[in-house]
């Protein structure tokens, strides 16, 4: 499927399609936080050692990890459950906000991808300074899993990443288990969702910016890439869409693993403690030890 997007037509439709479009989308990170209370979090975080920029990484864990939210999601929100799992087992962990939109707050990931990938850059080399580290991981959920790969592919950071972690990435766009077909009969739907919302659109399997992203393969040399799936995902379907090809590529499906894990594709990137112990592993793998349902 090919988006042909452009000026906004059509305001009633495009309004009922951006609210499926967000419904769909949104997770409830942050959905009952106030901004005070956010920055409260932010804080909070800081005094348990995750986005610390005096943490030096030691020799065990060489390289900070940066973690990357998904769509609706923010730097702290999104990450209340990994971070600390993280920070406990070592690592030096930092996370930052993304795609965000003029009078939006809380709520990220919105902007085009392309320019939120240029927003991980300069956040890494802010980590790279502060750490004194050559290198960096990426851990991303959602969004957040694909869109370092255009930073990846496009902008240098192979070169600074070692390895990249996708919780529920949609690496080859969504189609909303069928519902982004609609908008093949609305364009006047897409064009203004695309305005509005564009970090959406581009999600949409058959994207501009997916078929770039992805022509040539899925991989780039240098990075070793895990992506952790669960076949219940709501939100990026087909589920094995997530999955990338190429050399340095593991591919893990949770019910793989332990076959009674019902994470959806929130639960995965915010609670399930399967997809945090392969996170571990693979940020770790000389280390790695078996994923089971008691992990």
């Amino acid at each position: 499927m090919k988006l042909t997007l452009g000026r906004a037509r059509g305001p009633l439709s495009a309004l009922a399609l951006t609210l499926a479009a967000i419904a769909a989308f949104v997770t409830p990170a942050g959905a009952a936080t106030a901004p005070s209370a956010a920055e409260g979090a932010r804080t909070a975080a800081v005094g348990r050692g995750w986005n610390d920029y005096s943490c030096k990484p030691s020799a065990a864990h060489p390289r900070p990890v940066v973690l990357v939210h998904g769509t609706f999601g923010n730097s702290v929100d999104n990450w209340l459950g990994l971070a600390p799992y993280l920070v406990a087992r070592g690592y030096c962990v930092f996370s930052f906000d993304y795609g965000q939109l003029p009078g939006v707050p809380l709520f990220h990931g919105l902007g085009p991808i392309a320019d939120s990938a240029k927003q991980l850059s300069a956040y890494v080399d802010r980590v790279l300074a502060a750490t004194g580290a050559p290198k960096t991981d990426l851990v991303g959920h959602s969004q957040g899993g694909m869109m370092p790969r255009q930073y990846l592919r496009f902008l240098g950071g192979a070169a600074k990443v070692g390895a990249l972690v996708g919780i529920a990435p949609d690496n080859h766009g969504t189609t909303l288990n069928g519902l982004t077909k609609l908008l093949d009969y609305f364009p006047g739907a897409a064009d203004a969702i695309h305005g509005a919302t564009p970090g959406l659109t581009d999600q949409v399997a058959g994207s501009d910016f997916l078929n770039r992203l992805n022509a040539g393969g899925d991989t780039v040399p240098g990075v070793r890439y895990t992506v952790i799936a669960s076949k219940y995902d709501e939100v990026v379907t087909p589920y094995r869409s997530q999955f990338l090809n190429g050399p340095d590529v593991h591919n893990v499906l949770l019910q793989s693993l332990c076959p009674v894990d019902l994470s959806e594709h929130l639960a995965i990137g915010l609670t399930d403690r399967l997809a945090f112990h392969e996170t571990a592993n693979a940020l770790d793998p000389a280390h790695a030890t078996p994923t089971t349902c008691f992990s």
